[in-house]
This record gives C-alpha cells, structure tokens and sequence, in this order.
C-alpha cells in the first residue's frame, strides 16, 4: 500500500462541513502552497506522533523535520508549511503518523 493524497478543502465565510479521511499506514500527502494546515484528529486510546518529512536544508544545511505530539482524544492544527522546505519536486507535503487506529486527518485551506 502506498501513501494516499488528501485532497485540500477550503474554509469559506459561509463555512464549510470539513471532511476527514482515515490516516493511511503507509502516510498522506497533499499539494500545498504555503498556507495550509494539516488537522489530525486522534481519537485513538494513545498520544501519536505525527511527522511532516523536511524536503530541503535550511540555510544551515539541515533537514528539520517537524514532528508534533497529538494527544488522545485530541484535535490539533499543524501548519502552515513553508514551500521551502516542506515540498517535494511535485508540490507535495508528506506526512507520516506513529499510529493510524482512529486517527482522521484533513488538509485544510482558509479563502483568500
């Protein structure tokens, strides 16, 4: 099985019902220009680590992967992403999760 994509729904002034998709084992990924956020909803029994795979060094020459804790039974927002250094050679941003039971997960965009 292979990372699946998560398709970005956009948060509008009339409001939006945001869907969530099961976190996939093997990651997701979503197109991302700069100002979205990634919700992760953990409704699991345990804390999971959610992981965003750096695609390029800082000025440093370092890969900083962002790496964030999301609770049981907790709902978080992780992003926005810099383009930088969290897209890949498609656009995509990659994310990888430490458990996948219960856990929903949606690329989310506010209107311009």
């Amino acid at each position: 099985m292979a990372a699946s994509a998560l398709t970005v729904q956009e948060i509008t002034r009339a409001g939006v019902v945001i869907t969530a998709a099961d976190a996939n084992v093997e990651g997701n990924f979503f197109t991302n220009s700069g100002n979205i956020a990634l919700r992760v909803i953990n409704g699991g029994t345990s804390s999971i680590t959610v992981t965003i795979t750096a695609q390029a060094a800082c000025d440093q020459g370092t890969k900083h992967d962002l790496v964030v804790t999301v609770a049981s039974g907790a709902t978080k927002e992780i992003g926005p992403f810099p383009m930088r250094h969290y897209n890949d050679a498609s656009g995509y941003v990659k994310v990888t999760y430490s458990a996948v039971t219960d856990v929903t997960v949606a690329a989310v965009k506010l209107a311009s």
